[in-house]
């Protein structure tokens, strides 16, 4: 337990595979007393652990949430997307610190409102992609003098591959479906733009495995922001294994799925196993000025399935939960502002690996041989 710092009570929104695991992460410190909030009694039922206190209550209805909210220093929302801002605006009523891990650009926006004028800690996409890729990738844009392109990509994916999207489902369904199906934010040229999902179509290779990369939503969060007038070139790409983009391509545009979200959601969950045995793979390159001269430079995470506070959590569980619970840990020790909007790219890359969470992140992977990616004509 931290020294002289007395527990944090806080709430995570969410008994899903993320909102479990950002429950355990925090429980095992001691630092924080945690309650798991859901509407479903038999999700609550099977996150049950000793010591993490359950809350049943229906995390849609506002007055509801903030009525179960009182009293807690922090709301930790690893809820669906579609229900941020509603768990957004509780937070605030009760003065509560906010983080979420939406990719959804729409309820971003709203969060951004909220945390205008308010006296506490307003933190959206703290998790994987958008929340810690936009850390590294600010981090390594920082090193040139002038930057030409900066790209990100970022994939959940099976060690094991056996079906023929070669992919199993991680995270949330709906999520996953979302940023196949929005516009994409991009600074392509200097100038802001939105490109479509699913295209921007490459292909690279990491120590002799080719993967492919596509465009999907929301993973830049405040990133183009930031970025805008400093890079003439800024992508968001999800990496899968090859074959996958065209699968889903077919289903969502062809097929029509894109506007009934709710069977392609039944088709996924019925038809794609869930794994535990994933990678998370971050592959950044950026190229620009440095000293003088045209440069590229590039940084490559590789995160696998480990057991944390007792229990095996897949690679997806761990960088997710990882990403929102260093910026809680952060701000309750002071080291990043307790009031306003925080955006992920203004958090020290080096800070945020030393933390107790964030270093979770910190096994890079060893120099990898990497065939600079083939953009499809």
């Amino acid at each position: 337990m931290t020294r002289n710092m007395p527990q944090w009570p806080v709430v995570i929104v969410g008994a899903g595979k993320i909102g479990r695991a950002i429950a355990a992460l925090l429980q095992d410190t001691g630092d924080y007393a945690v309650t798991l909030a859901d509407r479903d009694a038999e999700a609550l039922a099977s996150a049950a652990r000793p010591g993490l206190a359950t809350r049943q209550v229906d995390v849609a209805d506002e007055e509801a949430l903030v009525a179960a909210l009182e009293g807690t220093r922090a709301v930790l929302s690893a809820a669906p997307f579609f229900l941020t801002e509603t768990i957004a605006r509780a937070a605030k009523r009760t003065g509560a610190h906010y983080f979420d891990l939406t990719e959804d650009v729409a309820s971003t926006r709203a969060v951004r409102a909220l945390a205008a004028d308010a006296d506490t800690v307003f933190a959206p996409q703290c998790g994987l992609a958008p929340g810690f890729v936009s850390i590294a990738g600010h981090d390594l844009a920082r090193r040139f003098e002038a930057l030409d392109t900066l790209t990100l990509r970022v994939g959940a994916l099976p060690r094991y591959p056996t079906n023929a999207l070669k992919y199993n489902l991680t995270w949330s369904t709906d999520g996953l479906i979302n940023e196949y199906c929005e516009p994409c934010e991009a600074i392509v040229d200097g100038n802001r733009t939105l490109v479509q999902p699913l295209e921007g179509y490459e292909t690279f290779s990491l120590d002799g495995v080719t993967y492919e990369a596509f465009n999907t939503s929301g993973g830049l969060g405040s990133l183009a922001d930031t970025l805008e007038g400093e890079v003439k070139n800024l992508r968001y790409l999800t990496t899968r294994y090859p074959g996958h983009r065209d699968i889903m391509r077919l289903l969502l545009q062809d097929l029509g799925l894109k506007g009934r979200r709710d069977l392609m959601r039944d088709v996924l969950e019925t038809a794609v196993p869930l794994t535990r045995q994933d990678m998370v793979l971050i592959f950044l390159t950026a190229s620009g000025t440095r000293e003088g001269r045209h440069e590229q430079m590039s940084a490559v995470y590789r995160v696998t399935a480990r057991e944390i506070a007792g229990e095996t959590w897949s690679a997806i569980q761990t960088t997710t939960s990882a990403g929102i619970c260093a910026a809680l840990d952060m701000v309750r020790a002071g080291t990043l502002p307790a009031a306003g909007l925080l955006r992920q790219e203004t958090i020290p890359l080096d800070a945020f690996l030393a933390n107790r969470f964030g270093r979770l992140f910190a096994q890079e992977a060893p120099a990898p041989a990497v065939t600079a990616p083939q953009v499809a004509a």
